[in-house]
């Protein structure tokens, strides 16, 4: 291999992405379906995804929304998925390519355990969907990331852990909460204020709900409760009962009564002050 060659005028200095591109070793952009370039607003995106962990397990839950750019692709996309019967992926970038590691992801779980006739322990399977990630770093690289959320039920130590990712597999165990997507930092910061230890699993259903509101109410890829269209955000339990999605009946019901207490605290921020608050008919505060 011979090491490239540039002139004083052409030479890339210290930035290696601009070396890569003058030495021709850029990798190529991927084709589309129609047969030109992929476009990188075409590739539809899933958002906000979030898991904390709680008294008996972890909950996971993820908004409905995927995007193009600034197109809404898709109102009803499901992010939450079971990777087995104890424990659950929730997927935020490119739809495409995390709709088919998770696929995968399932059946490597699946396989392992008829092979070798015991589930993988939480631990392996999280390094597993870190070995994935890292297998998608080239397709990352285009565009077209995924970051996923990794939670379950430890039956060896009896409690719910969950794990977070970064674009090149590196696998990082949070200990009560974490969020990936678009709309992640506020939904994080949301969970973040409104976590306490051993919450019980109505006050963390709320939770995640509130932060998903937030995280809409600040972030256009992230789509909110739509009760036009019977659309609520995916929410599932992992315990030591396994995987359990929430009823839309009860997330329905949830978010009205969350909507309801923001209505009130507004209407009450909005209040005028009556002549009695200002001290006195007169408006003499002595």
């Amino acid at each position: 291999m011979r090491f490239p060659l540039f002139t004083p005028g052409s030479d890339p200095g210290p930035d290696f992405a601009e070396l890569v591109r003058r030495a021709g070793l850029e990798p190529p952009v991927p084709p589309s379906p129609t047969g030109g370039l992929l476009d990188p607003l075409a590739v539809t995106h899933g958002t906000t995804v979030v898991a904390v962990r709680y008294l008996d397990g972890v909950v996971m839950a993820g908004d409905r929304r995927a995007t193009s750019g600034n197109w809404i692709s898709h109102r009803a996309m499901e992010k939450v998925f079971p990777a087995d019967r104890h424990s659950a992926v929730a997927i935020a970038g490119a739809a495409g390519p995390a709709m088919e590691m998770v696929k995968l992801f399932q059946l490597q779980l699946e396989h392992y355990e008829k092979v070798e006739g015991s589930a993988l322990s939480l631990e392996g399977k999280a390094n597993q969907l870190g070995q994935m990630v890292r297998q998608h770093l080239p397709a990352a690289m285009q565009g077209m990331a995924v970051v996923p959320l990794f939670a379950g039920y430890d039956l060896r130590r009896r409690s719910g852990r969950l794990f977070q990712y970064d674009v090149t597999g590196g696998r990082y165990e949070e200990s009560n909460f974490a969020a990936t997507g678009s709309g992640s930092l506020h939904a994080g910061t949301v969970v973040k204020l409104g976590f306490r230890e051993g919450i019980g699993r109505g006050d963390v259903i709320d939770l995640v709900l509130a932060a998903l509101w937030q995280a809409a109410d600040e972030d256009s890829a992230t789509g909110g409760p739509d009760p036009i269209r019977n659309i609520y955000p995916v929410v599932a339990t992992v315990t030591s009962d396994g995987f359990t999605r929430v009823g839309e009946e009860e997330v329905a019901g949830r978010f009205e009564t969350y909507v309801a207490e923001i209505s009130a605290r507004a209407r009450e921020s909005r209040r005028v002050p009556e002549t009695s608050d200002l001290g006195g008919a007169d408006g003499d505060s002595s």
